[in-house]
């Protein structure tokens, strides 16, 4: 009898546990389907009032900002900033982590994704940039600045690129102490890089925004489908039936 009741709670136990995988990445396509829409939204609300020319004086304010503090030590570190997130930079580091994942890791499907995340936001840039056909404050080859301005290629680059490699990071066994060292780096870096193109004279304001937020929705989508991916890889039931099953066995609990 207390063999058989040992068995029985173990099989409770696993059966709740398996519940609990099977639904916890349904909540995160949710959670990050909900992020993805606000972002989307809030892309979309910067964008109409660009073309209705709302953002004008708020562009202007932070430009004047930046004029008054312009100086040669800001310049010199600003400009730092500025290549690390730059095409060329990011190119060379993307090589380094896709030979990471490939020859250390063995991960095909973070590889595939990340070159899916750094590419596929690389053209998105571009069909918004020509979609939208806003001129830059100012061409200087020196900074990068050519083409259309709307929206900061190097603020949706480097959060898309930033953003990924913070994700390999809460993914991997390091300490929490060093994983939120870095997230904060990371992050630190991805703001000053937008700061450093308004700075620079390279963007508006609102061009690194509107960067930020469409790098957010295409980063937040590459990770659910990275996230799927390897859920679904690794399970051999199929995510509807455990879905189902979840289900089911919440209904058959309350009854």
């Amino acid at each position: 009898m207390k063999n058989e009741r040992g068995r029985n709670t173990y099989n409770m136990v696993e059966n709740k546990t398996k519940a609990k995988n099977a639904i916890l990445p349904i909540l995160m396509v949710a959670a990050g389907l909900g992020t993805s829409i606000t972002f989307l939204y809030l892309f979309a609300e910067l964008a109409e009032e660009l073309l209705e020319s709302e953002v004008k004086r708020f562009d202007e304010s932070i430009i004047q900002f930046f004029y008054y503090i312009e100086n040669d030590v800001l310049d010199m570190i600003l400009f730092i900033f500025t290549e690390l997130g730059s095409v060329w930079f990011l190119t060379i580091f993307s090589i380094i982590i896709i030979s990471f994942l490939w020859f250390k890791k063995r991960d095909k499907w973070s590889i595939l994704f990340f070159i899916i995340g750094i590419g596929g936001g690389g053209l998105l840039t571009k069909l918004l940039k020509y979609y939208y056909g806003r001129e830059r404050p100012s061409i200087d080859e020196t900074i990068d600045a050519i083409g259309y301005s709307f929206p900061s290629g190097h603020s949706m680059g480097s959060l898309i690129f930033y953003g990924f490699l913070s994700y390999l990071l809460f993914r991997s066994s390091l300490r929490k102490t060093i994983k939120w060292m870095v997230l904060c780096i990371y992050g630190v870096l991805i703001m000053f890089i937008g700061i450093s193109r308004i700075y620079l004279g390279a963007h508006y304001p609102s061009d690194v925004i509107a960067g930020y937020l469409a790098g957010g929705i295409w980063l937040i989508l590459c990770i659910l489908a990275l996230e799927y991916v390897k859920w679904r890889s690794s399970l051999q039931r199929k995510p509807i039936k455990a879905f189902k099953e979840f289900i089911g066995k919440q209904l058959s609990s309350r009854m």
